[in-house]
């Protein structure tokens, strides 16, 4: 005898554990699967110029986009990385080399400390600057100790990141070939109405595009324009500095102000005014206009989120999925908030975003889905 209900229930119960070993298979590389899923949204529409241009042949159209983006994403990212190699080994030089300021400059900033701190660095001999070279150099040493000793961690390291990085270009290329064929089988299985499953895919796709846009561009601004003040202001490694900013700007509101506030201090303590005034006007003033213009207007008028709930979304989506997290958590909260607004009735068929129809028509005319159909 069959229950009534329990085939239904029993299969839906397979469905369930099926998908979570589904999704635990892919979990060593839901980075790669992330970063393809997010560029194929972004650059969709750089797949339909090109289509306008070449015609209808997909294949060539998606391997043309795919090159496209790794000459105007990742081959600049390699020239800056390999150029924050050559600053660091600079700097790492003349740290070794007794050329850097750095001693100098924590000496200088330890004489302007209170008497029981200049007391308790003394006790740990930290107090002239031959004692702070040496402790640097130490330092420096263990650390190539440390780093030729984790060669094989690091190699492993490296050669995971390669196959990842390759995974997501396989990924890339058959999501902008097979992208809206692939969007098409994805609604008609979800089991809600037509105006739910467009306006969630719209504001997964909107919100994605929205935060990576938005977040790339804040980071090269500000690291661009913080490097030219560590510049100006006679910091060595600027374009160190400026790397660290931008990275770190991904964190609204705080980011950039990790490095250059210690910055300031330090001048202020040393004595040097016009550097320690220069750095807090141009960083309030300047990048502070650009946090504070520029991520809103990039970020969070297409997201339609306020400032707060980006910035708190994107610190937990960092502590809980780490450098990704900058996406996944405002996009968790935008579809968090686009569900609730749907079942309490604010968002309906009628206010709705809709996928554009010729993406529809796109999929439905793949060579795929007559097979699908037959």
């Amino acid at each position: 005898m069959v229950v009534k209900g329990f085939s239904k229930g029993f299969f839906i119960m397979i469905l369930f554990i099926v998908t979570l070993a589904f999704l635990d298979v892919l979990r060593p590389y839901y980075s790669s699967v992330l970063w393809a899923i997010i560029l194929a949204v972004i650059f969709n529409p750089m797949k339909n110029r090109l289509k306008q241009f070449i015609g209808d042949r997909n294949g060539l159209i998606s391997l043309l986009t795919v090159l496209i983006i790794c000459l105007i994403v990742f081959t600049p990212l390699a020239t800056i990385t390999s150029s924050l190699a050559i600053e660091f080994n600079t700097v790492y030089t003349k740290l070794q080399g007794n050329e850097s300021q750095l001693p100098t400059l924590v000496s200088d900033t330890i004489h302007h400390l209170p008497r029981w701190a200049r007391h308790f660095l003394a006790d740990h001999n930290l107090d002239s600057t031959a004692e702070i070279q040496k402790k640097l150099s130490d330092v420096a040493l263990q650390g190539s100790q440390y780093l030729a000793g984790s060669v094989f961690v690091i190699g492993k390291s490296t050669f995971g990141f390669v196959v990842g990085f390759g995974i997501m270009l396989y990924i890339l290329f058959f999501l902008i070939k097979d992208g809206a064929y692939l969007v098409n089988l994805t609604l008609e299985a979800l089991p809600l109405s037509r105006h739910v499953k467009h306006h969630l895919f719209m504001k997964f796709a909107a919100v994605s595009r929205a935060t990576v846009k938005g977040t790339v561009v804040v980071a090269i601004v500000q690291g661009a324009l913080g490097g030219l003040a560590f510049y100006i202001a006679g910091i060595d490694g600027s374009l160190l500095w400026g790397a660290l900013m931008a990275f770190l700007s991904i964190i609204p509101a705080v980011g950039s102000a990790i490095i250059w506030v210690p910055a300031t201090i330090y001048f202020f303590a040393s004595g040097m005014l016009w550097q320690a005034i220069f750095l807090i006007v141009f960083f309030v003033v300047v990048i502070g206009l650009v946090d504070n213009i520029l991520r809103p207007l990039l970020v969070g008028k297409d997201t339609k989120m306020p400032d707060y709930l980006i910035l708190i979304t994107t610190l937990g989506g960092m502590e809980v999925y780490g450098i990704n997290g900058f996406v996944i958590g405002p996009l968790i909260a935008a579809l968090f908030i686009a569900c609730w607004n749907i079942l309490s009735g604010r968002e309906h068929q009628n206010n709705t975003d809709m996928i554009d129809e010729d993406f529809i028509e796109e999929g439905k005319n793949h060579p795929d889905a007559d097979k699908n159909a037959s």
